[in-house]
């Protein structure tokens, strides 16, 4: 679908869908390459984007400017994996300076392989909090879930995010059924003794990946938070990081415990977020395919930045109510979530 630029004279000062949902929070995907091949992201033989259709990381912080000076008070970037984009560091400061625009937070999702390296650059252009993906405390299972990723590669990367004094601090850990579900306490003890967060999330059947078969793979949050249970006690807590969690709290300790539930309890009634692909797809719905070229905006009228705006307001009026996401059969959405953006 597609929506005509340059229709509404005069741009609102925050952008809302037709069903009344006030969309202040983007997530810019800066690239589809990743160092891992994680089994639910992606097949282990990929196609990445020929760079000429790849944004540049000047077009990602127009678009940000464009964001924020409509209402968007969040902006996270993602991949693929967003570190292994050349001059990555660059982007952050530039976004950084939108703090003095009205932007309240500037985050990062990583698979956290290069963050021994570049945490605490990340820390000094204004990265407030980091979502660091962290599937299995068990090598070789690691190994299997992310294909060629290692385990002490990414341990090293989340002590030095921790050095480097970032507000918050996410585990993200995406469980499936005989693969890492029985990790789930493991995990949250994890977190518990290094003082973090951490969010469960259900599988979400984006692409064709070949390796498992997704409904025989689903492990609740419902199953999750019975597991938990078993041994911590869980407390509901109102608290939101601007995303779909719904968090617990464990008493006496500083960690959240999330879950993200796009199969058991939908969230889009209350989405208040939209991305743009790393081909410059402004995507309304994760699960849906509902998009604007603004690329083609960028390029075809370079510097004009109200025409930009203008078809970032009208695309409000495609979003959708929300996903339906299916487990069994093939993925209604055939893009892989590395070209989505996480």
């Amino acid at each position: 679908m597609s929506v005509p630029s340059g229709e509404t004279p005069s741009p609102p000062t925050s952008l809302i869908d037709r069903f009344g949902r006030r969309v202040n929070y983007v997530r810019f995907s800066v690239t589809d390459r990743c160092d891992f091949r994680c089994v639910y992201c992606m097949s282990e033989r990929m196609t990445f984007l020929p760079r000429a259709r790849v944004l540049t990381l000047e077009e990602v912080a127009t678009l940000g400017q464009a964001f924020v000076e409509l209402g968007v008070r969040r902006i996270r970037i993602t991949g693929g994996e967003p570190l292994v984009r050349c001059n990555v560091l660059w982007l952050f400061r530039e976004l950084g300076r939108l703090y003095e625009h009205g932007l309240m937070e500037l985050t990062l999702t990583t698979n956290g392989s290069q963050l021994e390296t570049m945490a605490t650059d990340l820390r000094a252009a204004d990265v407030a909090r980091i979502n660091i993906s962290l599937d299995s405390l068990d090598p070789e299972r690691f190994r299997r879930i992310t294909r060629v990723g290692h385990l002490a590669t990414v341990l090293r990367g989340i002590h030095a995010a921790r050095a480097a004094g970032f507000q918050r601090i996410k585990l993200n850990s995406v469980i499936l059924k005989h693969r890492n579900h029985d990790e789930v306490i493991s995990l949250v003890r994890f977190a518990i003794n290094h003082g973090l967060d951490i969010s469960f999330i259900e599988e979400m059947p984006l692409g064709v990946i070949g390796d498992h078969d997704r409904a025989e793979a689903h492990y609740s949050s419902e199953a999750i938070r019975n597991d938990l249970k078993q041994v911590f006690a869980l407390t509901p807590t109102t608290e939101k990081t601007g995303g779909p969690s719904r968090y617990y709290r464990i008493p006496e300790t500083d960690s959240r415990i999330g879950f993200i539930s796009p199969h058991s309890h939908n969230f889009c009634g209350t989405c208040n977020r939209v991305r743009v692909s790393a081909e410059g797809r402004l995507l309304l719905c994760l699960g849906q395919e509902h998009s604007v070229d603004l690329r083609h905006v960028l390029r075809a009228h370079p510097g004009d930045l109200e025409r930009l705006k203008q078809t970032i307001i009208n695309a409000m009026a495609i979003k959708p109510r929300g996903h339906d996401f299916q487990l069994n059969g093939q993925p209604v959405i055939l893009r892989h979530m590395n070209h989505t953006g996480g």
